[in-house]
């Protein structure tokens, strides 16, 4: 089934995570995506483990293969005429054009806005900083650990405002990657209206101010400074984490009909003097968590569970990250919008085309296709790329393990190259499933 995104071309020249999460998303709507990685290493996010995978002298992290799913891959070095000539090619035929390099880079490597717009005037460009394109820090180097802490996340996360906390995953990287989609998106949109491409920027600390939400205005309006507070939300009372006989549980009451109902559960009464409104249970808040643990005091976790759910209290179990527990719930694989985080190809590589002259890059841990295979695609195959309108599409054949690759059968580029690289890890298990098929 074609994806809303179907029809869109997405150069992505970001490493890291910010970008290519992005671009993970726009492919994961169906666009065709081309990551473009420099030779002799590629994106350095491959190096970012333990834990690795694949063969032990071409290992990839698990790191890079969270965020480089729904992608082909090619090198390019920029540095040279050859790369900057195959990338402008490239940039004729694309729709969106992705970039996180410190501001100022992408110019000097010839590829100013107003080149791009030259080459291709419907192009988006989408360009993900650390800390802004301008201003006094635009050209500072940025990375998530550093974005949470000068974007003030750190301080309103941990238990106390002695303990500044990051957040378990690169929350900036990732929100960032997630409001460039939505620039992006919003930018085609417009561009179908005015036949024109433009800039979208964002970056990590914008990121991290953005979702600053009621802590934001509490500020901003009420003039008080937000401070960590540990499990517990400070503006709504009872929500957060508790215990019971055998571990911890989290609930959350966030309207007063939950409330009353949770306390008439267990014998509490809910309009007891301190306990009648959220404002005052906020207040009182260490009293409540008091109350509610020693009435879960004596029952065990599933039976807790149990008596939460006849009562409708929202609530949870608390325990492992994704990998044990959440991606093997019924409610999590249902809610997914991927099948897998591991590398996922919709495609087998294509193989030398006859009558190519084009002479593939080594299969290594630089040009390996995160869709299980390899795309060597040089300068030479470059002068072969078409575009074909949506009417002139054949029909997608029907679904079968590892059939023709989407970018070949569109037309969009002539795809050459060997077989899986090394590099990927599932290749052998690919190609029988792929043989038992026929």
């Amino acid at each position: 089934m074609a994806g809303p995104l179907d029809d869109v071309v997405v150069i992505d020249l970001t490493r890291a995570l910010a970008g290519p999460h992005c671009a993970m998303m726009l492919g994961d709507m169906g666009a065709r995506v081309i990551k473009v990685e420099n030779p002799g290493g590629g994106d350095e996010s491959r190096g970012w483990g333990p834990p690795f995978v694949g063969p032990d002298d071409e290992p990839v992290s698990t790191y890079f293969l969270s965020c480089n799913r729904n992608k082909e891959s090619v090198t390019l070095d920029l540095k040279t005429d050859d790369g900057r000539e195959t990338l402008a090619r490239l940039v004729t035929h694309a729709d969106v054009l992705l970039e996180n390099f410190r501001p100022g880079v992408l110019d000097r490597l010839g590829f100013s806005v107003e080149r791009l717009h030259e080459l291709n005037p419907g192009l988006v460009l989408l360009s993900i900083s650390g800390f802004g394109h301008d201003g006094p820090q635009g050209g500072r180097a940025g990375y998530d650990q550093i974005a949470q802490g000068e974007g003030g996340l750190m301080s309103l996360t941990g238990a106390d405002p002695e303990h500044p906390q990051r957040v378990g995953v690169p929350i900036g990287d990732l929100l960032a990657g997630m409001y460039g989609a939505y620039g992006v998106v919003s930018a085609l949109h417009e561009r179908n209206r005015t036949g024109k491409g433009r800039v979208v920027r964002t970056s990590l600390l914008a990121s991290i101010v953005g979702v600053h939400a009621f802590q934001g205005t509490r500020y901003t309006v009420a003039g008080e400074v937000g401070a960590a507070g540990g499990n517990h939300h400070p503006s709504i009372c009872p929500y957060g984490l508790f215990t019971c006989a055998d571990g911890m549980i989290q609930l959350a009451c966030g309207s007063e009909g939950l409330w009353v109902k949770l306390a008439e559960g267990f014998g509490l009464d809910p309009f007891a003097p301190g306990f009648a409104t959220n404002r005052e249970r906020v207040g009182n808040r260490e009293l409540v968590i008091e109350t509610l643990n020693a009435a879960f005091a004596d029952l065990p976790h599933a039976t807790l569970m149990e008596r939460l759910a006849e009562l409708g209290t929202p609530a949870a179990r608390c325990g492992p990250s994704t990998a044990s527990t959440t991606g093997t719930r019924p409610a999590a694989k249902a809610s997914s919008s991927t099948s897998s985080t591991r590398c996922s190809g919709r495609s087998r590589s294509p193989g030398r085309r006859s009558g190519s002259t084009t002479t593939p890059s080594r299969a290594g841990a630089a040009n390996t296709c995160t869709r299980h295979g390899s795309v060597s695609t040089t300068s030479a195959c470059a002068p072969g790329w078409t575009r074909r309108t949506r009417s002139e599409r054949a029909p997608a054949p029907p679904r079968r393990p590892r059939a023709a690759g989407r970018g070949a059968r569109r037309g969009l580029v002539r795809l050459v190259g060997p077989g899986p690289a090394r590099g990927c890890p599932t290749q052998k298990h690919l190609r029988r499933r792929a043989r038992s098929s026929r």
